[in-house]
């Protein structure tokens, strides 16, 4: 019987050489089967090969072409080579997590329908299929469910506001926001290119529970793998049935940083300029091409299949506070061990970053963490025992967005970082409203005036005003939340300044 041997082949595994490392097992003189899988989310392990046996798959990591001839002793496999982590189950970065939305990443080939529903696959849309709209709603509700994405929006009310917009005949759409584009965020394209059917089943629940017929998945540019992987899975899903009517496509971004704003990304849809509309209406009244739309990201939809299939309690269960379920958390920046891991609501960002992260890759004191990307604030090691829970993060001025987390050691300048956040928002605005327009420019100006000592006290004082301005005036978060990281860096790190 063929040896089996797991490679991943997400994007950031073959950025890694994990393609040759594959065509180098293929030519060793061993009866093998190569699986190309996405990956586990342990990126300092990648290329990591894992290997069948009959305790479990274990891990090399991360392999290389040179290492691969040494991977079997003989007939058998060689314990003793020196990238090996035993088996995979129990290495402590996974063990310690609750995988419920990525738990089949890294395991199955990503296209394999029968790998998918072997691990549980369509049961939330075969039981989606026996209830009616309410009922797929109520359990929505139930199950505490809140959009990933950033606005944390609980995600059973925006569909009842989609199903309930419209006369019957109304055409509604489904829409997916893949447009991945916050700093240390990975999470969407890893489940697009591990798990693609957990998407398409979620947004394939998501029309049954709103009455829509048609579903668009708007996918970042820059990421061709996932969209060539989604299109596949698509076209297989239809061939088996599993969507039932449902048209479901897949649309490239504009390569903009704001179309991953709902309303800006509706416009872009509908083959306009990236621009942000004004509100009201919603996009749950008034949405794609003037109809009712349910606009949810990737996260969002992917964890709606285990929701169905295993009950709203069960993930209720997990979770602290107002923030049920888990959380997907993407390690970056400067990190001893990046990576994805999803845990509950309520670990603590110590946690993350020691337990799990390890520390620095430099081995320095970490100095601050953005979370939320770069509209987020940076936060001090002082407030490090917060636990991750959308409400608890707001109490100390910061948000948890897409989940990404950037990691600084003791010499970042923060006072450049600053000085970004108004120049990322100088670049990526729309341009639609006056004070993100304009004050991110004027917000550069300020932070220079402010860092040559150019009459310091009273610029810090113009910029703050700027701030406030920018946050009550913005038409959208571009404008509004461009501050956080400034004003933080004022709050924590003044001297960097």
């Amino acid at each position: 019987m063929s040896t089996q041997i797991f490679v991943p082949a997400d994007s950031t595994a073959r950025s890694l050489d994990a393609d040759a490392v594959a065509d180098a097992l293929q030519s060793l003189d061993h009866d093998i089967q190569i699986i190309r899988t996405g990956s586990r989310g342990l990126y300092w392990l990648e290329p990591l090969v894992e290997v069948a046996t009959e305790n479990g798959r274990v891990g090399f990591g991360p392999m290389t072409v040179d290492a691969v001839s040494d991977l079997f002793d003989g007939d058998k496999l060689n314990a003793q080579h020196h990238l090996c982590q035993g088996l995979v189950e129990e290495l402590p970065y996974l063990a310690a997590q609750q995988r419920l939305t990525t738990g089949r990443v890294g395991l199955i080939d990503p296209l394999s329908l029968q790998q998918y529903c072997e691990l549980g696959g369509f049961e939330g849309l075969q039981r989606a299929r026996d209830m009616s709209s309410t009922e797929i709603i109520e359990t929505m509700k139930a199950s505490g469910l809140r959009g990933r994405g950033g606005a944390a929006f609980p995600t059973g009310i925006k569909w009842q506001t989609v199903l309930d917009a419209g006369d019957p005949g109304t055409q509604k759409y489904i829409v997916c926001n893949a447009d991945e584009g916050d700093s240390g965020t990975f999470v969407d394209r890893m489940l697009m290119e591990g798990d693609p059917f957990v998407l398409i089943e979620g947004m394939a629940i998501a029309a049954l529970a709103v009455n829509a017929s048609i579903g668009f998945i708007y996918c970042r540019a820059e990421y061709p793998l996932a969209i060539r992987t989604l299109e596949q899975a698509i076209e297989l899903a239809n061939e088996a049935g599993w969507l039932d009517g449902f048209d479901l496509k897949v649309r490239k971004a504009a390569g903009a940083y704001i179309c991953g704003e709902e309303t800006a990304l509706l416009e872009s849809l509908e083959g306009k300029r990236g621009m942000v509309r004004y509100r009201p209406p919603l996009p749950a009244i008034e949405g794609l091409f003037g109809q009712p739309t349910v606009v949810n990201n990737v996260v969002s939809l992917a964890s709606v299949p285990s929701i169905l299939a295993q009950g709203a309690q069960a993930y209720a269960a997990q979770g602290s506070g107002r923030s049920l379920g888990t959380l997907t958390i993407q390690l970056a920046g400067n990190i001893a061990r990046p990576g994805l891991i999803e845990v509950p609501f309520g670990t603590s960002l110590r946690d993350i970053l020691e337990v799990f992260g390890g520390g620095t890759s430099s081995g320095r004191p970490i100095k601050a963490v953005q979370a939320g990307g770069p509209l987020g604030a940076y936060i001090h090691p002082a407030q490090f025992d917060t636990p991750m829970d959308y409400e608890a993060f707001k109490g100390i001025g910061a948000m948890i967005g897409h989940g990404g987390l950037v990691v600084f050691d003791d010499t970042a300048d923060l006072g450049d970082m600053a000085r970004f956040a108004m120049e990322f928002c100088a670049a990526e605005s729309c341009g639609k409203c006056t004070p993100c327009r304009i004050g991110s420019v004027r917000g550069v100006e300020l932070i220079d005036r402010i860092k040559t000592g150019d009459a310091a006290d009273e610029n810090r004082l113009l910029l703050k005003d700027l701030c406030q301005t920018m946050i009550d005036g913005s038409l959208c978060a571009m404008g509004g939340m461009t501050p956080f990281p400034v004003l933080s860096i004022m709050e924590h790190f003044e001297e960097e300044l």
